[in-house]
């Protein structure tokens, strides 16, 4: 029997690797494409790592000789405040690589799109919504590419689907990320300043997501659509703070400290309804077992 073969661009990275492990359990071929090698503690043996940047598409020809049945986008440059550089690496390579597999076989492209698309819509936001004032580059470049590669499904029938996360959290984040953020001040047991965290927000596992995103690949009534991945239970940030350190047993807050940003979005977290009836999808992990995971994986590995 034929196996699957998935290309994950970007698979190097947080949500890449759980991705590229949960295929591998499934025994399909996984090939990633990074500008970068993968760090030690996210190689996987089971998956070829092809150094290249989706900006520049020669390179992508030449590598990409093989047939995928599944692509997945979760390529781009990751500092936002190098603008052009976002927009580029976000927009370029995502024209660039579905471009390629346009005039190829497959049965499924998945772009990963973001919450921030939907700028300043009020919560909870449903993919219907109209897109009102995006202020950050990096929405605008997901906003550009989801509208790109929707024109080429009317007009071509390319099998793509765009699916929006939210605040995406787990055992290998970045550390330079909010919960890996809180849970290391509060394992030193410092003090550490916060905002009032009043702010509403929407996280999500993501072994929720990577179950997400393997359900779409396989489900052809998500062709065109934009499908919103989240929790579905929005929660204040202070109380996400707070129920990090009492798992943990110390750290101390200090709420208030750090002023909101100008452009601070009070309340941000999406509908699921949407995932929940096409996708039969539903978010299995309830923040408190999540957390404790993520606590566990950083307490092992400092």
């Amino acid at each position: 029997m034929k196996k699957n073969r998935i290309l994950i661009t970007g698979g190097t990275g947080f949500i890449g690797y759980h991705l590229a492990k949960k295929c591998v359990s499934l025994n399909w071929l996984v090939d990633s494409i990074s500008t970068k090698s993968p760090s030690n503690e996210r190689k996987l043996k089971k998956v070829k790592y092809l150094k290249i940047d989706i900006t520049k598409k020669k390179d992508l020809i030449k590598s990409l000789s093989k047939d995928y049945d599944y692509v997945v986008n979760l390529a781009g440059y990751v500092d936002h405040s190098k603008k052009k550089k976002t927009l580029y690496s976000h927009f370029n390579g995502c024209k660039n690589i579905s471009e390629i597999f346009l005039k190829k076989k497959i049965k499924k492209f998945i772009q990963i799109g973001s919450s921030i698309e939907y700028g300043k819509n009020l919560s909870p936001q449903k993919e219907n919504l109209d897109n009102k004032k995006i202020f950050l580059i990096y929405g605008k470049a997901k906003l550009m590419s989801t509208n790109y590669l929707l024109s080429l499904y009317k007009k071509h029938y390319f099998p793509v689907s765009v699916l929006r996360l939210y605040l995406v959290y787990g055992p290998y984040q970045d550390r330079n990320r909010v919960i890996p953020i809180v849970i290391d001040n509060a394992l030193k047991s410092k003090e550490f300043d916060c905002s009032l965290g009043t702010q509403f927000r929407d996280f999500v596992y993501v072994d929720d997501v990577v179950n997400g995103i393997i359900k779409s690949l396989k489900n052809k009534k998500t062709n065109g659509q934009i499908i919103n991945l989240g929790s579905g239970k929005p929660i204040m940030i202070k109380d996400i703070i707070l129920k990090i350190c009492k798992i943990i047993g110390s750290g101390k807050p200090q709420f208030g400290k750090i002023k909101f940003r100008k452009d601070e979005i009070k309340n941000l977290y999406p509908s699921i309804t949407k995932a929940k009836k096409i996708l039969n999808w539903t978010p299995k992990v309830k923040i408190n077992l999540g957390l404790k995971k993520t606590i566990n994986y950083y307490k092992k590995n400092g």
